[in-house]
């Protein structure tokens, strides 16, 4: 029954939306970095701080490695809270240096579970963090829960929102097999109809889910 509605809330936020093209980044790299900045902040912000490391052509792993502390945070000021996103990025940036010789590629021949494990040990990389990375970096089949995704299916009545992390995903995982395209665009899509209809004040009579409700 659940993955029917599932599958029924993507084809009807598709039919809506169509192709979300996320996550935008020219390189592994960047979708990485991206991932990183936009904790607490909005996209707009993160674009800003990737436009300045790309100015200073500093858009590399080897460029953020040797780059003082100090300089990086002022770069990616327009992302909030630049000086614990620096020390952030800087963890990420020494766990590729160190496990794959800065190399996105090399990361992503490992094993998901596996890789999934060490990026949660980084500082700063909590399961939304690393899940980004592995599903649009690396192209690996692990699905993203966000706030936009539990408030949907919450007020679907699919799984309370107090839930865990792992309960919201292992539906998904359970329900839909391990498809990277469709994990790319479903969670592309929650984002989208949180930002625009299912907010903190909901505005359902013209949601494409709203005919949904029991």
């Amino acid at each position: 029954m659940k993955n029917k509605k599932l599958l029924e809330i993507y084809k009807r936020l598709y039919r809506a939306f169509g192709p979300q093209h996320w996550w935008p980044g020219d390189t592994p790299f960047e979708v990485a970095v991206g991932a990183i900045l936009t904790q607490n902040t909005n996209w707009g912000n993160v674009e800003k701080a990737i436009n300045n490391l790309k100015k200073e052509k500093a858009m590399s792993a080897k460029a953020i490695h040797e780059m003082p502390l100090k300089k990086l945070a002022s770069l990616i000021q327009p992302s909030g809270y630049f000086n614990i996103k620096a020390k952030r990025l800087k963890a990420f940036i020494n766990f590729l240096m160190n496990d794959y010789y800065g190399s996105m590629e090399r990361m992503r021949k490992e094993e998901v579970h596996s890789l999934r494990h060490k990026l949660l040990g980084v500082n700063g990389i909590g399961p939304e963090t690393a899940d980004s990375i592995l599903l649009y970096a690396l192209d690996k089949p692990i699905f993203v829960i966000d706030a936009y995704t539990k408030r949907v299916l919450s007020r679907h009545k699919i799984l309370d929102n107090d839930e865990s992390y792992d309960k919201f995903q292992e539906l998904f995982h359970s329900s839909l097999g391990k498809d990277v395209k469709l994990f790319n665009e479903y969670h592309a899509l929650f984002v989208r109809v949180g930002k625009i209809f299912c907010k903190t004040k909901p505005i359902c009579e013209e949601c494409p889910l709203e005919e949904m409700f029991d």
